[in-house]
């Protein structure tokens, strides 16, 4: 299955190899010139044009509605979208990688995914020998997600799947005195639930932490991965945050998130704060 590659970016879009299909989609913060020549992007068989919060698909022949592609090892369902998402956010690879080697210390630990979209992360963690609770409020992405658990027949049946809204499932959890070795979580900037509950991450992200300290087992390994792309949540902003609820008795790390180019540069993709011990 073919791998996911990011090829070049620049003009605030990105060129990507995405299994068979060469695509171009936005990248808002790419401000430079791209570094393969315009032939190499006239070969795209799709671009996404943004049009406010969503936009459309331009392709040069009838792509199929889905295909198959891998990244990290992982086989994942492609499936463009009305948002020109595809399924995948390669920029979480290093988290990816982060959160195996955590899991790896002790094997058999709980994990929380909050936010956890069509999986990928969930897998990764499963993969290395994690219990994970995947959770999304999206019916259809946690589907997305169990059929790209169907691609990997080589990872184990340990991912709980649940369709909820996190902060009720966090306080459910906590009434239930559950507790979890590692919680991750990419929250939105913004969001709506079914009942109509709004989230805002400014004004909702501390007391959702707050409720995950609760969750957080004591002793090792412990670890939370805080990672987003609203503007404003800098690396120092969501290190501040996490220090603040869990305590500097963990172990901080943070950065940018990034993507490497086939040309060598990196293109930056969101912020991420993480904390183990």
């Amino acid at each position: 299955m073919a791998e996911y590659k990011l090829l070049d970016s620049g003009n605030g879009q990105k060129l990507e190899q995405v299994g068979d299909y060469l695509l171009v989609r936005p990248a808002a913060n790419a401000f430079w010139n791209p570094e393969l020549p315009e032939s190499e992007w006239n070969r795209a068989a799709g671009s996404f044009v943004r049009k406010g919060s969503s936009g459309n698909w331009r392709w040069r022949s009838n792509p199929p509605e889905s295909w198959n592609a891998s990244l990290n090892g992982i086989n994942f369902k492609v499936k463009p979208t009305d948002f020109g998402h595809l399924g995948i956010f390669p920029e979480q690879s290093a988290n990816w990688q982060w959160q195996q080697e955590q899991i790896r210390k002790t094997g058999n630990v709980r994990v929380l995914n909050l936010f956890a979209y069509s999986g990928l992360g969930s897998l990764s963690m499963a993969k290395a020998g994690a219990q994970v609770c995947h959770l999304d409020a999206a019916r259809g992405m946690v589907e997305w997600a169990r059929e790209n658990h169907a691609l990997n027949p080589d990872i184990p049946d340990s991912v709980r799947w649940i369709v909820d809204d996190a902060v009720k499932f966090i306080n459910r959890e906590i009434r239930r005195e559950r507790k979890y070795q590692g919680i991750v979580l990419d929250p939105p900037s913004f969001g709506r639930g079914a009942q109509g509950q709004v989230w805002k991450i400014e004004e909702d992200l501390g007391s959702m932490l707050s409720g995950c300290r609760e969750l957080l087992a004591p002793g090792k390994p412990a670890f939370v991965l805080l990672s987003c792309h609203s503007p404003g949540f800098t690396p120092l902003v969501l290190g501040r945050i996490l220090l603040n609820v869990f305590g500097d008795e963990f172990k901080l790390e943070t950065g940018e998130m990034t993507i490497p180019e086939s040309t060598g540069r990196m293109l930056p993709a969101g912020a991420y704060a993480r904390i183990s011990k």
